[in-house]
């Protein structure tokens, strides 16, 4: 039995094939009554088409979640869905009657407005919906810095995500490489600037602060981008390398019940939903890409994704939501966050953790 069990072992290496043992799969099986990745996924996606958009401009939350919501649909192969998400798009087309509700800035928080045509394009190979996307991805490379990056860039742990799921949906969309090498420096320029000994990244270089969702965006972003960075790019070793430090990091602070902190390495600090469910994400991931040992972060992943599930109320909102923060160097600050619900910035990564279970 042994040996039969190398043989297929080794077949699955010559061809290519991602090994995954029985026992991983088993970590996102069998879930508790209403935790499954299709129910919570289904609730949460069908709650955002009713729900009215959250300010005067379309904020990156809500984009989040929208990209979220389309992923689950297609993976779920949820036409319906699908074509709902779509129609609440049309207005926001170019001579549609909801254009004033896009950002105009040169900023990530409004640049990222276009993860949402790239994916429509994506999942329905219209040019319409490329063209669009892509007016936003070849903007925030239009007045590069001297060394290559973004003129967007900031180093707040933020654009981490924000500014290279752009650049990777235009990569995913497009194929073009480009995009690919732009988003890889960027992540890379990012990484050497704020990741600390401990694995964990600051804020920002003059905040030093683990903040919970600030960390979640940069674990979610890596996660991303290493689905699709090649094996024989130069920069995934690197970015390969900081993620598992951040995961290893991560296991060390998650509290006992699943969920992690909203400033992470505080005690006092209460348990926040939207950045357990981003580092869920990120942890999910990487035991389905066969980058993580799957007896080690099978059942961390498993815990967190219940957890977090626990923090949807009645109504499909997520509650537990850290209220959004500027940067600031002063611990009472991020402590005295105030606890939202229904907030984007939660509703997103549970929609991303439930395509990632469904993946």
């Amino acid at each position: 039995m042994k040996r039969l069990n190398k043989i297929v072992v080794l077949a699955l290496l010559m061809s290519g094939g991602t090994l995954i043992a029985e026992s991983q799969q088993d970590y996102f099986l069998n879930w508790p009554a209403g935790t499954s990745p299709q129910e919570v996924g289904k609730r949460v996606a069908e709650h955002f088409i009713t729900t009215p958009h959250q300010g005067s401009t379309i904020f990156y939350g809500e984009v989040a979640t929208w990209y979220g919501a389309l992923t689950f649909a297609q993976l779920t192969s949820d036409t319906a869905l699908r074509d709902k998400l779509i129609n609440r798009f049309e207005p926001l087309l170019p001579g549609g009657a909801e254009t004033g509700l896009i950002g105009k800035r040169a900023h990530v928080d409004d640049e990222i407005f276009g993860i949402i045509p790239f994916e429509i394009a994506i999942e329905k190979k219209d040019q319409k919906y490329l063209a669009y996307g892509k007016q936003f991805a070849d903007r925030q490379w239009e007045n590069p810095q001297p060394d290559g990056l973004s003129s967007e860039s900031r180093y707040w742990i933020d654009d981490m995500y924000m500014l290279t799921i752009l650049q990777l949906q235009a990569y995913r969309a497009t194929g073009a490489k480009k995009y690919l090498d732009r988003d890889a420096a960027e992540m890379v320029s990012y990484l050497d600037k704020l990741q600390q000994p401990n694995g964990l990244f600051f804020h920002a270089p003059d905040v030093p602060f683990f903040w919970g969702r600030g960390d979640g965006w940069v674990a979610a972003g890596m996660a991303e981008m290493l689905r699709d960075l090649p094996a024989d790019h130069p920069q995934r070793a690197r970015i390969m390398k900081s993620y598992k430090i951040m995961m290893a990091a991560l296991l060390r602070y998650q509290v006992k019940d699943g969920m992690w902190r909203q400033l992470i390495d505080h005690d006092e600090a209460w348990p926040e939903s939207s950045s357990s469910a981003m580092f869920t994400f990120a942890m999910i991931t990487g035991v389905k890409n066969g980058w993580l040992d799957p007896s080690i972060y099978g059942p961390a992943a498993r815990r967190a994704w219940i957890a977090v599930v626990g923090y949807i109320d009645q109504n499909s909102d997520v509650t537990n939501v850290g209220e959004g923060t500027n940067k600031k160097n002063d611990l009472e600050y991020y402590l005295e966050r105030k606890r939202k619900t229904g907030d984007d910035h939660g509703q997103a990564p549970v929609l991303w953790a439930a395509s990632a279970l469904l993946r």
